[in-house]
C-alpha cells in the first residue's frame, strides 16, 4: 500500500499557513507525504491584458519567483525537520480546477485548506475556493480556519 498524499492549498495567507501546518501534523501520525500547491490565477491580470490584442502583461517567471519565495520556501524551510516528505509546486489557472485537478493527476488522499471566514453573502458574491472543493473535490476536504 503506497504513502497517503496530503494537498495543501497555499496562498501566503494565515489561514493557508494553518491549514498547512495541520496537515503536515496529521502526515507525522500517518505516514504520509505533503503537497504544497499554491495557483496563481490568470483572472487577476485580465482587467490589463486582452487576448490577440495586447501582449500580456505579465512576467510569469518574475511572478513564480516571487510566489516561490514569499509562499513556498517558508513553509518548505518550516517543516523541513518534520519528517514528513515535502513538496512544493507552483501552477497557473483557475484556484479550484488545479487543486481539483491535481489531487486526481496525484491519487491525493485529503485536500487542506485554509478558510478566509468570509460572510455567506460575501462567499455567494465572490465565491469560495474552500466551498467550490467541497463540492466538487470527491475527497475529503479539511477545511482550517
Amino acid at each position: 500500500m503506497s504513502k497517503p498524499v496530503y494537498l495543501v492549498a497555499v496562498d501566503g495567507s494565515d489561514c493557508s499557513e494553518r491549514a498547512a501546518e495541520r496537515a503536515v501534523n496529521i502526515a507525522q501520525k500517518t505516514d504520509a507525504e505533503v503537497r504544497f500547491v499554491t495557483v496563481v490565477p490568470w483572472a487577476k491580470y485580465y482587467p490589463l491584458y486582452m487576448p490577440e490584442v495586447s501582449p500580456p502583461i505579465v512576467d510569469k517567471k518574475a511572478d513564480e519567483e516571487t510566489e516561490r519565495k514569499e509562499i513556498l520556501e517558508p513553509l518548505m524551510q518550516r517543516f523541513k525537520d518534520s519528517g514528513v516528505p515535502l513538496s512544493a509546486k507552483i501552477f497557473w489557472g483557475h484556484p479550484v480546477e488545479v487543486i481539483h485537478e491535481q489531487s486526481k493527476k496525484n491519487h491525493v488522499n485529503m485536500i487542506f485548506v485554509g478558510r478566509q471566514g468570509r460572510s455567506k453573502v460575501k462567499d455567494l458574491l465572490l465565491g469560495s475556493v474552500a466551498n467550490s472543493l467541497a463540492h466538487k473535490a470527491g475527497i475529503p476536504i479539511v477545511l482550517v480556519p
